[in-house]
């Protein structure tokens, strides 16, 4: 099959730091070429894949200072799509909205999956506009806001099994990976820290957006002897700091779209406390890879009660539903139905919406 991946130009791919949509690009774009598809990469230019690349600008957007704004980048990476569409079966999309008018138009054989959040009021009357456009979740619970869109399914994501390795015997602090922001719940993790007497270890970077956030309501926290504040880390970084944490915290204040971190963690044996928001429900199974709770002092609890997890059972977990081969073949038999004209939801069937 001949398939397109239209990856976001923010970050590379895969991305040097941070960078959920772009990893999972790169992930899906990898084991595509592993099956025999004939893949086509539309990225920045310093990416790197087996795939062929087609480099939409010379750096990814974040880490290029000269980029003041990201939007013409990614129109003039739409434009290189248009006209390369004819040759491709395909084209699977991973920016959001910013193509739906173009493949409208173009009539591409086209999937988009969203990755972010959709309970925001301005994507109401998107979505309503542009109905007959096919979409993937990542979880049940991102598609809620939306439910009435054009979902042709959920495809949860996935890992290859080799990347991150199981550490049988895990260290004897707990983990805080990702971003700081509002929503993700750091202030949260430094208290169950501090409540449980264990040592938080805090790998994240600080968006622009959020700095105000973590001037005012983070950096006051980080003073004492049970929190480390390390940074944004690597890829290859991650598999000392998850391998060797008791267990990571993911006490979210909001509906997170999946939790790429989660199951990384997973992937490491290291089990997961997290509040049970969004589609922590989908992605942590209580009592085998970890403890959903509901506030801080459930979490506190689960803390101490990490010796009754199995790290082993946790890999497992983790091998069984998240394994980057499970997601490709979920993708291929989306791609397989839309080359069948079988997908869902056509423009005369929701017009009425």
């Amino acid at each position: 099959m001949r398939i397109a991946q239209i990856a976001p130009l923010y970050e590379s791919v895969p991305p040097l730091y941070y960078g959920g949509t772009e990893r999972i690009v790169s992930y899906l774009t990898e084991e595509l070429v592993r099956q025999g598809h004939e893949v086509t990469l539309f990225a920045s230019g310093d990416s790197v894949t087996s795939a062929r690349l087609v480099p939409c600008c010379t750096n990814s957007l974040r880490l290029e200072n000269s980029c003041i704004d990201p939007i013409p980048h990614h129109l003039l990476m739409l434009e290189r799509v248009c006209r390369m569409a004819h040759q491709f079966d395909v084209l699977h999309f991973h920016i959001d909205y910013l193509h739906y008018s173009l493949s409208r138009r173009c009539h591409f054989r086209q999937l988009t999956t969203l990755h972010g959040r959709l309970d925001i009021p301005d994507l109401v009357p998107l979505y309503r506009e542009f109905l007959e456009m096919p979409l993937v979740s990542i979880s049940d619970a991102q598609r809620l806001p939306i439910s009435w869109a054009n979902w042709q399914g959920t495809v949860h994501h996935g890992l290859p099994l080799d990347l991150l390795q199981f550490s049988p015997r895990g260290g004897d602090y707990l983990a805080f990976l990702g971003r700081i922001s509002p929503e993700k719940g750091l202030d949260a993790a430094i208290e169950i820290a501090k409540r449980s007497g264990m040592k938080l270890k805090i790998a994240a970077k600080v968006d622009k957006a959020d700095l105000y956030f973590y001037e005012s309501e983070i950096r006051p926290l980080l003073h004492g002897p049970l929190v480390e504040y390390i940074g944004e880390i690597s890829e290859q970084e991650k598999q000392q700091f998850l391998g060797n944490a008791r267990a990571l915290l993911f006490p979210i204040n909001w509906n997170e779209p999946f939790g790429l971190v989660m199951i990384e963690s997973m992937a490491c044996g290291t089990p997961v406390i997290a509040f049970a928001r969004g589609s922590v429900p989908e992605v942590v199974r209580d009592g085998v890879s970890g403890f959903l709770v509901d506030d801080i002092d459930a979490a506190v609890r689960a803390v101490a009660q990490l010796t009754i997890l199995s790290r082993k059972r946790c890999r497992s977990y983790f091998e069984e539903r998240f394994a980057v081969a499970r997601m490709a073949t979920d993708y291929l038999a989306m791609y397989g139905e839309l080359m069948a004209g079988k997908e869902q939801g056509r423009p005369e069937q929701v017009a009425g919406r």
